[in-house]
């Protein structure tokens, strides 16, 4: 057996060759031997990931893509066999080597793995997603920094969303976050953000007026959780300068408690957040990123230094050349109040970067919450649970901080689920254009490797992905994938027919082997509907069981993206309610047994880009009628097992009582599905 060592240098300086060693030469290597040869050979040295280990890396380089997949009716063309090996032998010669072929190639390697090496069409339709949008009520724009020209970084992020059942009516509602505009709005207030509420009859009414969500400026992201478990879910809304925690005080009312609650602090450039319970003591704690100093989100203008022009074009500054920032834990007291505990933590131990996306989930399957930061430009975090109120950063240990390749790149979004179904959960990260969207596969034992390739992602390198959520649409079982775009620079429509400030949504079929399957083009109108958006949330907004996708867009109306493909297969909603754990039951875990397979997530606050899915969660059942049991593991660490649910309903669990509720999915099919 061999692996693939750092590259040699070959007679023409212009080609760079990997060696090929014995694993035990591999293991005999140290970590100074590795960083040498990364100074000698540059970052892309390494062509498998970057984890410090004596064991060597799994083959995540080639042997995902050279390895024979099981074909299918519609598979290999003919001669695909003799034509594809040599063709990934050569990309796997070039990729790390001349820098001005290494994009180009990197994308050809990803067509040749997966349309030369099976990746065909199933024989199953693909989803037909219409926008519901208009029809719904839902037509209030976002405001986001200018429209055709954005002079500052401050004016590229931001767009949260969030789906989320506030008044307890069984429907889920949308806040959607809103933003400001540099120069003002002549004389008039900047817009609010929106909350909407769901009738239950396909459309929602804007009732932000009379929630008390009055805080207005330059909104950022979103996260839902009942801090105070009384029952209500309540808010907490990342601005740049002060973020906002709004309790729900019922009615349809929120307040600012934000003072009160010990959150009031310096003014920051906070992006995203999500509570969770990291000491697993029953109170809802609080994670909130931050991504760059707030001096400089309009410190520099378009042009003033090497960071900011693209393409040719004189753009933004940033994040190059500003200053970063760091991540905020607060710890809850259980009286309504936070306690900063970032530093006791370890939390601020991680240097200062440009965090989005806080994503929580047990990826070491030890009962204790985790917490996955998506960095743009830099290595992203993953901090540890010591499980004594600390964290150990471990992204790059764990190789979920860079690419295969040893690379660092722009992270957006975040999303994990058990895409490959072995029981450990997986990561998605969007990234900023020529570049895919990452595919952390978990390995187990603290690990993962990135899979993007041999998954198929590499297909799809010129958008810029934002939110980004594993919906099962075709309710097959298997964790779907879809990824929101849009650019940063209004220029990107001058660059060329690559590139487009308004682009379209990707999504991705999970084949079941491993990979997935590039459906955008067949998945129905609004997906080919071009947006500049930015947080996407899902949910099962009409009680239909399928998962239907809210986004937020710049500078224009939001979409609800609903799905109107027809389908005999069958799903189950689960809603947790905790007593000995918060009442949200954020941080439990679901695993659903249907046909001997185990299906399995976590309810989560936060993730996507900076927004908040349904709390509740959805599992595909394929065609089984009933799943066999429903197993929740709680924060508190006691379990609950309910054996026999009918699939079709939505079900309530509360932990120590088992099944307390139960709705039968309802037919909604809008006039758009006609």
């Amino acid at each position: 057996m061999v692996t693939l060592a750092p590259a040699t240098t070959a007679p023409d300086a212009s080609l760079t060759v990997p060696r090929i060693v014995p694993v035990s030469t591999w293991a005999r290597t140290t970590v100074a031997d590795r960083q040498r040869a990364d100074t000698a050979n540059g970052p892309s040295a390494h062509f498998v990931r970057a984890r410090i280990s004596t064991s060597p890396p799994p083959q995540v380089g080639i042997a995902p893509v050279l390895r024979r997949p099981r074909r299918r009716k519609r598979g290999l063309p003919a001669g695909a066999d003799r034509v594809a090996l040599p063709l990934v032998t050569l990309i796997t010669i070039f990729l790390r080597g001349h820098p001005a072929v290494k994009a180009f190639l990197r994308t050809v390697g990803a067509l040749a793995a997966g349309s030369l090496l099976g990746l065909a069409a199933r024989d199953e339709p693909a989803a037909r997603f219409v926008d519901l949008a208009p029809s719904a009520g839902l037509t209030a724009r976002t405001v986001i920094g200018g429209e055709r020209t954005k002079e500052y970084i401050l004016e590229t992020t931001g767009g949260g969303v969030a789906v989320l059942d506030y008044d307890g009516d069984g429907w889920p509602d949308i806040f959607f976050v809103n933003g400001s505009r540099l120069g003002g709005f002549a004389g008039e207030d900047p817009p609010p953000s929106r909350l909407y509420h769901n009738l239950g009859d396909g459309t929602f009414a804007d009732v932000t007026d009379k929630s008390g969500l009055s805080h207005r400026g330059w909104g950022q992201g979103v996260c839902a959780g009942d801090y105070d478990n009384d029952g209500r879910v309540d808010l907490f809304v990342t601005y740049y300068g002060q973020s906002v925690l709004y309790r729900n005080q019922g009615g349809g009312v929120f307040s600012d408690t934000t003072r009160a609650a010990g959150l009031a602090g310096p003014q920051r450039y906070s992006a995203g957040c999500a509570f969770l319970d990291f000491d697993r003591d029953g109170r809802l704690d609080l994670f909130v990123s931050a991504y760059v100093a707030p001096e400089d989100a309009v410190r520099y203008r378009p042009g003033t230094g090497s960071s900011c022009s693209w393409k040719g074009f004189v753009v933004m500054c940033g994040p190059a050349g500003l200053r970063g920032a760091q991540n905020l834990l607060y710890r809850g007291n259980g009286d309504g109040t936070f306690t900063d505990v970032s530093e006791r933590a370890g939390i601020l131990k991680a240097a200062p970067s440009f965090g989005f996306t806080p994503l929580v989930l047990d990826y070491d399957n030890d009962g204790w919450p985790d917490v996955y930061v998506t960095n743009d430009s830099r290595a992203s975090l993953l901090f540890h649970n010591e499980h004594d109120g600390t964290f150990k950063e471990r992204g790059l240990m764990a190789g979920a901080a860079l690419t295969a390749d040893g690379r660092a790149q722009a992270g957006m979004g975040a999303a994990a689920a058990d895409f490959d179904r072995d029981g450990w959960l997986d990561i998605a990260k969007t990234n900023f254009d020529d570049d895919m969207t990452s595919l952390y596969r978990n390995l187990g034992g603290g690990a993962f490797e990135d899979a993007s390739l041999a998954a198929g992602l590499g297909v799809n390198d010129r958008y810029l992905g934002w939110g980004v959520g594993f919906p099962d649409f075709d309710l097959d079982g298997w964790p779907d994938l879809l990824i929101v775009n849009g650019h940063v620079y209004p220029e990107a429509d001058r660059a060329g027919a690559r590139y487009a400030y308004e682009q379209r949504k990707v999504l991705y079929r999970n084949l079941g082997d491993g990979r997935f399957e590039d459906v955008s083009l067949r998945a129905g109108p609004g997906i080919a509907q071009p947006r500049a958006a930015r947080g996407a949330a899902f949910g099962d907004l009409f009680g239909g069981g399928r998962l239907d996708v809210v986004v937020n867009n710049m500078n224009d109306a939001p979409s609800l993206l609903h799905d109107c493909a027809p389908t005999d297969r069958h799903a189950l909603v689960v809603k947790l309610e905790g007593t000995r754990s918060n009442r949200s039951a954020i941080g439990a875990r679901v695993v659903v047994v249907v046909g001997g397979r185990r299906l399995i997530d976590e309810v989560r606050s936060g993730g996507s880009f900076c927004s908040q899915s349904d709390l509740r969660l959805h599992f595909g059942l394929g065609a089984s009628a009933a799943a066999e049991r429903v197993e929740v593991a709680w924060p508190s660490g006691g379990r609950d097992v309910v054996s026999g649910v009918a699939a079709d309903q939505a079900v309530v669990i509360r932990e120590g009582a088992g099944l307390v509720g139960a709705r039968a999915f309802r037919a909604f099919k809008p006039g758009a599905c006609s």
